[in-house]
């Protein structure tokens, strides 16, 4: 198989991620263990919001990030989607949930208190996006 067919398989992976869930996470680590502040802080707020959602590792290969940078035209991580449309980075969803303007977003109700880093709400288990053979 070739790279190429490698690469588009797995663009392909990360697009029906990215249509299949309603809110889905892009990020170092798991909700339960980030392995970034960035994503620490980003899953601190979905949690604060009580939104539903799911979270891909982008760690175990480095081509995920690499071929979900080149999908969204964004270049850090983390990044979340909403409804299939990117919502931005860990600085602009945090300057959302700062303004109130998150939970409109995420389809929930604005939370009464600020992110608690350990905020505790059940999530689906992480989604593993495997590396097509080669």
């Amino acid at each position: 198989m070739s790279e190429e067919t490698v690469e588009n398989e797995l663009r392909d992976a990360i697009a029906g991620a990215i249509s299949d869930n309603e809110v889905i996470l892009f990020m170092k680590g798991t909700p339960e263990k980030p392995m970034c502040g960035f994503s620490q802080r980003t899953v601190a707020i979905l949690k604060n919001h009580e939104s539903a959602f799911a979270a891909v590792d982008v760690l175990p290969d480095p081509r995920i990030r690499q071929e979900l940078s080149a999908l969204s035209n964004w270049p850090t991580i983390p990044q979340l989607f909403v409804k299939g449309e990117l919502v931005g980075g860990c600085d602009i969803i945090t300057e959302l949930a700062d303004s109130g303007q998150l939970a409109p977003i995420l389809g929930v109700e604005q939370p009464t208190e600020a992110a608690a880093p350990d905020g505790a709400v059940a999530q689906a288990p992480p989604i593993q996006i495997d590396r097509p053979s080669e």
